[in-house]
């Protein structure tokens, strides 16, 4: 148990038909919209979410910004006081919006996404992770993202929260993307590395360079008629522990498969069974 507490999360993208509900983000504003049912009507609530989280024997969570109902500070307060009672740790805030490397609405996505910072916080968030941006790569791409995180660095000085961005979107679409920015950012930055972002025959290659770097992973398995592809799940989770990478493995599970918790348990077992 210890090491599935230590070495195992859920995200709340996992459980988005459970959950049903989303509140889509607007950039240009902070106030958080009105819910959709994106997905149903659903059968839990994030509050709720948590006890059940913790019943299934999982402890640690990543919820994602677009889940959050609301970003006033009393329902914040109990959200946070209902993880503390479940004794879920909050790993990460997953913002899941948000252009910096934008030319004309860069500033505007920077100030945006440090707002969702100060939600972190008050959640008591590990870490929180960043879109590096959703355009082409260029120089003057990536020069615009480096200078969006420099200020949220600045934004976010003597916190213990960790800024984290991932191999996902167009600029970050290459190994060479990812070390790139990280190396300009002199490690102020972490990297979150995702199993399935990356697609075709250069797919473990580019794991491999990057994993070394990682401190976060998302652990999506591919599911082919409702079963495991364990050849795919066990050479990424093979390339992250050969990296050396000892953090935690965010189960990520996105397919039309009856039951979301089944699914997930799959993907916490075959993991356990391949790190010991």
């Amino acid at each position: 148990m210890a090491a599935a507490d230590n070495r195992i999360a859920v995200s709340t993208w996992s459980l988005h038909r459970l959950l049903g509900t989303t509140y889509p983000h607007d950039v240009s504003t902070d106030a958080v919209s009105d819910g959709e049912d994106t997905y149903g009507e659903g059968d839990e609530s994030l509050l709720g979410l948590l006890s059940v989280l913790a019943n299934h024997g999982y402890h640690r969570l990543e919820i994602v910004s677009f889940h959050l109902r609301s970003r006033d500070p009393v329902y914040l307060a109990e959200l946070r006081n209902q993880l503390d009672t479940a004794k879920v740790t909050l790993q990460t805030l997953l913002i899941d919006a948000g252009d910096m490397a934008d030319p004309v609405n860069g500033p505007r996505d920077t100030r945006w996404i440090a707002g969702w910072l100060d939600v972190a916080h008050q959640l008591g968030a590990e870490n929180a992770r960043i879109i590096a941006g959703n355009q082409p790569y260029s120089p003057e791409a990536l020069a615009r993202s480096v200078a969006g995180f420099r200020e949220l660095v600045a934004v976010n000085a003597g916190s213990s929260l960790r800024l984290v961005t991932e191999n996902w979107f167009d600029l970050l679409s290459t190994p060479a993307a990812v070390h790139e920015l990280l190396d300009r950012l002199e490690g102020q930055v972490g990297l979150l590395a995702d199993f399935g972002n990356w697609k075709g025959a250069d797919k473990y290659a580019g794991l491999a360079s990057i994993f070394p770097r990682a401190e976060l992973c998302h652990a999506k398995a591919d599911f082919t008629a409702g079963a495991l592809d364990e050849a795919d799940y066990g050479q990424c989770v093979g390339i992250a522990e050969d990296a050396g990478y000892r953090g935690p493995y965010t189960l990520i599970f996105d397919a039309d498969h009856p039951s979301e918790w089944h699914s997930l348990a799959e993907e916490r077992d075959f993991i356990l069974s391949r790190i010991g």
